[in-house]
């Protein structure tokens, strides 16, 4: 233990380290370890905020898993209409997963004005539809109220459409629907009450909310039928093997579809960015590790006369190599110190005040989502000074090589 304590205080600290040739390597090597635990933080953080931001929206939007009726219909506007008197309606007691259920109904349309005209999608909502899931997106006026005793005329339209066509609060809007049978323009007119902005750009350019009843009315169906249900999990993870359940407990005319497979180009997509993180990861624990060999290497080479002189004194091999990886876990540790407060610094400051924007009609935000999760922090912490220690077996094993009768003559 005293032979231990005689080496680490001669290797440790900065002190020892300002005065030695190997100086210039160790800041190196701290800086790159430091370097590497703000990237890996950075890409961790901002790659899994990004991707549940976007699964948030999409979902928000569009349900976790879409029950409709079972004629090949795969199109946003529903041409034949489910009955509302479902056994799993307004609760999907036989699936527990199941945390909402709501009634919807889309019909495709035109809104033209004096100057211009565009196909728009109204989706019908009822009193039952979870306005807490997309309320934070109203940016101008306030919900509507659909559902109540009197059909209200109120409309919620995205600021993309609403600046498109020149419309603000309070103006009205007259969306024309194609009758099937005459083929003669059907208006209904709508009141904006309220503008949200998503940046869920393939939601914002079609879509605007009105009260089901209107939809209803312009497809001639009774007042127990509508397009289709959307239903909202608690473990989005496992929405394929919810939707399995949904559907076995669905009547057998009616199909489920979770949003997976309804939008599978967004959320290929933003899979492949588990590909580019653990690319990250990999790439910045090699240079790290190397960086860190390197810096051993220099030490052991230094101090090669020293070591020589202990074996004389009776020295292991063991006891010299665990003070050489002490000096490394500590140039390691410092290293991450640096990094964490440096890279949780950046992240807190991107959070809470979105310096870093980015293009909405590309990645669906306008800002670089974070996404902090302690555990995560730890686990890359522990697993980084892991595997640095293990890439330190391998060069301190030179150690046992050293002859202390040709380390004494080294120069």
């Amino acid at each position: 233990m005293n032979l231990e304590y005689f080496i680490a205080k001669r290797l440790n600290g900065a002190a020892s380290y300002k005065s030695s040739a190997s100086s210039t390597i160790i800041k190196i090597a701290i800086i790159a370890i430091a370097l590497g635990m703000v990237t890996m933080l950075v890409a961790i953080a901002t790659t899994l905020g990004l991707q549940g931001e976007i699964r948030e929206k999409v979902s928000a939007f569009s349900g976790d898993i879409l029950v409709s009726n079972f004629d090949g219909n795969n199109s946003e506007e529903t041409v034949n209409p489910v009955s509302i008197h479902q056994d799993f309606y307004p609760n999907f007691e036989a699936v527990p997963e199941v945390t909402h259920v709501q009634a919807i109904a889309a019909k495709s349309g035109i809104i033209r004005t004096a100057t211009d005209f565009e196909g728009v999608m109204v989706k019908g909502l009822g009193n039952d539809y979870d306005w807490s899931r997309i309320e934070e997106y109203i940016v101008q006026g306030r919900k509507p109220n659909f559902g109540e005793e009197a059909l209200g005329t109120g409309t919620l339209i995205s600021t993309y459409l609403a600046n498109r066509l020149g419309f603000e609060m309070g103006d009205k809007v007259i969306v024309y629907f194609i009758n099937k049978e005459s083929g003669r323009p059907v208006p209904l007119r709508l009141d904006i009450v309220g503008m949200y902005e998503s940046a869920y750009q393939e939601f914002d350019k079609v879509y605007l909310m009105a009260d089901i009843r209107h939809i209803r009315r312009i497809n001639k169906w009774n007042d127990g039928e509508i397009g289709a249900f959307e239903i909202f999990v608690n473990d989005f993870d496992n929405v394929n093997q919810i939707k399995n359940k949904v559907y076995q407990n669905s009547g057998s005319t009616l199909r489920a579809m979770s949003v997976l497979e309804r939008s599978p180009d967004i959320f290929n997509w933003i899979q492949l960015f588990d590909f580019n993180l653990y690319l990250i990861i990999a790439v910045m624990i090699i240079v790290a590790g190397i960086n860190m060999i390197v810096a051993l290497l220099v030490l052991i080479l230094e101090r090669t006369q020293m070591i020589g002189v202990l074996k004389a004194l009776g020295g292991s091999d063991w006891s010299i190599r665990k003070v050489f990886l002490y000096n490394s876990f500590y140039v390691i540790g410092v290293g991450l110190f640096w990094g964490n407060l440096i890279g949780l610094g950046l992240l807190l400051v991107q959070k809470y005040f979105g310096l870093i924007t980015l293009n909405p009609a590309t990645y669906y935000v306008k800002e670089a989502p974070v996404y902090l999760n302690l555990g995560h922090v730890l686990i890359l912490n522990i697993g980084v000074v892991l595997l640095c220690l293990l890439m330190m077996l391998i060069p301190s094993y030179i150690i046992t090589k050293i002859s202390p009768s040709k380390s004494i003559r080294f120069e």
